[in-house]
Parts: structure tokens; C-alpha cells; sequence
């Protein structure tokens, strides 16, 4: 048997067993040379397939003559990332027009959620000096809730009315093939951010301070 021949039969016994070829070392195969075995995951959140509620309650010595307020954010964008499996590196982000708000409570009147919308605008949430409500997060910490679920804690800036102050949402999220579900509430005190608010009857019926939020945001992968 020749030289050459020798050599292509011992190349050929290698790549059957196993044994590195004569064409150098092989290369340890490392978590980093795999990208899916921790990859974040970004989510375009989608407004068109979410509930976005600000619930401003009613008080005042006469508050039981007045009625809760339920506005819903109609315009929003932003993109969240997480990654499944550690859940983090994660993040959140999410703008929100001012102008999209609007009183959807059906105790109310087509005409009156026109009076109330008009006072939104022009009072409260001022959207031509404050166009925009936005969050970015800072920190997000949780754990797995069962399967594709998770309990998050994401803090983080919320700038509303020009005013920036730092806050906590506990959010529950699952995750269905390509697409995130956000849920979960928080609550602000709207003297925080200089935000006014509408009173009636000469100020005895009036909303309180504090505003809940309730969410319920679908995200699609992008």
C-alpha cells in the first residue's frame, strides 16, 4: 500500500470513530457559539390588540353623586425584550399618546364623554405642551410562573406631564408562540406629576389623587 493510500484509509477510519483528522484540532463548541440557548427574545407591542385603562376614582364630600372615570389609551408603540430561559437581560419600553385618551365609561353619555375628553385635553393631560406618557425600564427581576409563564417586577422611569418620577409594575406575562402577554396594574399619585384634575359641583365632587392603571398588552416578536 502506497504512502497517499495509507493516509486517505486512516482519514477515513477517523471520521468513523471520531478522531480529529490530519487537517488540525477541533473546535470546543461553547453556549456562545450557540445563540439559541439564551437568546433575548424583542416583542413589537401591538395597541390595536391591547386594553390600556387609567382608572380615576371619584371622591369629594359628594362623591357619591359622581361617577369613576375609565379612560383608555388608544395610541401607544414600544418593544419589550426577555429572555426565556433566565429571564433576563429583559427590558421594557412604551410611549404612549396623550392625545389618544379618552372616557369610555358607559355610565356616561356620547355627549358628556365629549365634555369629559375636552377637559382631558385641555386641563389635565395638556397634550400640546405634553404630547407623549412614557416608561423606560430600568431594572426587571421575576420568576417562572408554570410553563412559557412569568411573574416580573420591572421598575423604572415614567415621565407624564413633563415630570419624571420612578416607579414599580408588577406584571404577569406569558408567552404563546410568537407573541407576549403583559397583565398586571400600578398605581401613581397625580400630584406627583402636577397633573389637575376636573371637580364638580364647586369642588364637592371631585377625583382623588391616586390613579390605577390596569394593562392587559400583546407583543408581537419581531
Amino acid at each position: 500500500m502506497t504512502t497517499a493510500s495509507l493516509r486517505v484509509l486512516v482519514l477515513c477510519i477517523g471520521l468513523v470513530i471520531g478522531v480529529p483528522s490530519f487537517h488540525g484540532p477541533t473546535k470546543a463548541v461553547s453556549n456562545a457559539d450557540n445563540p439559541t440557548s439564551a437568546t433575548t427574545q424583542r416583542y413589537r407591542l401591538d395597541s390595536s390588540q391591547s386594553k390600556f385603562i387609567a382608572h380615576a376614582l371619584r371622591g369629594g364630600l359628594l362623591w357619591f353623586k359622581g361617577h369613576d372615570h375609565l379612560v383608555a389609551v388608544r395610541e401607544f408603540s414600544g418593544e419589550a425584550q426577555m429572555t426565556p430561559d433566565s429571564i433576563t437581560p429583559a427590558s421594557l419600553e412604551i410611549t404612549a399618546k396623550a392625545a389618544s385618551m379618552v372616557e369610555t365609561n358607559s355610565v356616561f353619555t356620547d355627549q358628556q364623554k365629549q365634555i369629559i375628553d375636552k377637559e382631558l385635553r385641555e386641563i389635565v393631560l395638556q397634550p400640546d405642551h405634553y404630547p407623549d406618557v412614557s416608561f423606560r425600564s430600568t431594572s426587571v427581576s421575576g420568576k417562572p410562573a408554570g410553563s412559557n409563564k412569568y411573574d416580573l417586577k420591572i421598575i423604572g422611569d415614567l415621565t407624564l406631564h413633563g415630570v419624571t418620577r420612578l416607579i414599580n409594575i408588577p406584571t404577569h406575562v406569558t408567552i404563546t408562540g410568537n407573541d407576549l402577554r403583559a397583565q398586571g396594574e400600578f398605581s401613581v399619585n397625580r400630584d406627583d406629576f402636577k397633573v389637575k384634575a376636573t371637580s364638580a359641583v364647586h369642588g364637592l365632587v371631585r377625583v382623588r389623587n391616586k390613579i390605577k392603571f390596569t394593562f392587559n398588552i400583546v407583543g408581537h416578536l419581531m
